[in-house]
């Protein structure tokens, strides 16, 4: 079984710092490549993952400069993928944007599709074109927000030999993602202020947001009780999360997944978060973190958090390890190989 793996052309795999669709395909074709699946993974020529890799941008490119230049080269990038997958004898394509999916209906052979981002009627209009497609949404409540008839959940899943367990958690609360009004960077500062307890905040501050971090974030810098410390790579991440008391993740929209939550509970670090979209679906109550109703809710716990970390940690071996998202992926393909094997009856 040869799979090719299409990554949208902007961030290599994996990301140096942000990326969360990359990150996920360089899991994914990693541990694949364990299991004895041979694999292709269409990105730029930045990319370092370990798997057969080929691309026609030689550069990353981001952050995107314009909606159209990004738009034509992943037309571009993709139209080139699906033809070299053919030349090279892919049993599957695996699509993993909206744009790139158009595409499917040249590909000679079966096409499967991730759904990274929130649900749009739009976007599921352009779905229901493409019935044949196997699609995987990345948590229940995306899936339950569709109607494709080839769908199904499987959850992302890292590698855990890549985060560290830290048992003995420093006085300090963590916040990474992008600097967003939808990924509530204030109020994670409204937790610090109510508790007293500094918190280190990571993520990329990206041109449409600025305007938020000046205005929101930036006066509230003190490098004492709130300090940014700038994007995170996978080493900062393990630092950061790893010696944390806790993370939090106050979002104020519907998260289709939310990748960063399963990374820090496999260093160990409990999750206090809003339970917005797939929330309630990665952090258990009580055992690998809190869901809270309010801001006030998220302080009171931190008054008396006594979750055991090797218990959090053992939370993610059990439900969010690559092999058990490997595994999922490979059954979804090896069941479009058969269904496309077998004859149909006119």
């Amino acid at each position: 079984m040869k799979i090719a793996v299409i990554a949208p052309p902007f961030i290599t795999v994996p990301p140096k710092e942000y990326g969360g669709t990359e990150l996920f395909i360089g899991h994914l074709a990693e541990g694949l490549k364990k299991k004895g699946v041979e694999v292709v993974v269409y990105t730029n020529g930045e990319s370092t993952i370990d798997v057969e890799r080929r691309w026609i941008y030689e550069h990353a490119q981001w952050p995107i400069k314009s909606e159209q230049e990004a738009c034509l080269r992943e037309l571009d990038h993709t139209s080139w993928a699906v033809g070299d997958a053919a030349l090279r004898s892919c049993d599957l394509i695996h699509f993993n944007s909206a744009l790139s999916l158009t595409f499917a209906r040249f590909a000679s052979v079966p096409t499967a599709c991730t759904l990274h981002g929130p649900h749009d009627p739009k976007l599921s209009a352009l779905y229901a074109r493409y019935p044949e497609t196997y699609y995987v949404c990345i948590s229940q409540f995306q899936c339950d927000q569709e109607s494709m008839p080839r769908r199904r959940t499987i959850h992302h899943g890292i590698d855990l030999a890549q985060y560290h367990l830290v048992e003995n958690k420093q006085r300090y609360l963590s916040f990474i993602g992008r600097i967003a009004p939808i990924k509530g960077t204030h109020l994670a500062i409204d937790v610090a202020k109510r508790t007293g307890i500094p918190l280190k905040i990571a993520g990329e501050i990206q041109p449409a947001y600025h305007y938020y971090f000046e205005e929101k974030i930036k006066p509230e810098l003190d490098g004492k009780l709130i300090e940014y410390v700038g994007l995170a790579d996978l080493k900062m991440k393990n630092e950061l999360l790893g010696n944390s008391m806790a993370m939090l993740f106050p979002i104020k929209w519907n998260e289709p997944f939310g990748l960063v939550m399963v990374e820090a509970m496999a260093c160990g670090t409990p999750v206090l978060a809003l339970p917005g979209g797939s929330v309630p679906e990665i952090v258990h109550d009580g055992v690998s973190g809190y869901l809270c109703r309010s801001v006030r809710e998220m302080a009171k716990r931190l008054e008396n958090l006594q979750l055991s970390p090797r218990k959090v940690r053992q939370y993610v071996e059990e439900n969010f390890s690559n092999e058990h998202m490997v595994d999922g992926y490979i059954s979804l393909y090896q069941e479009s190989l058969s269904e496309r094997r077998q004859p149909k009856i006119a």
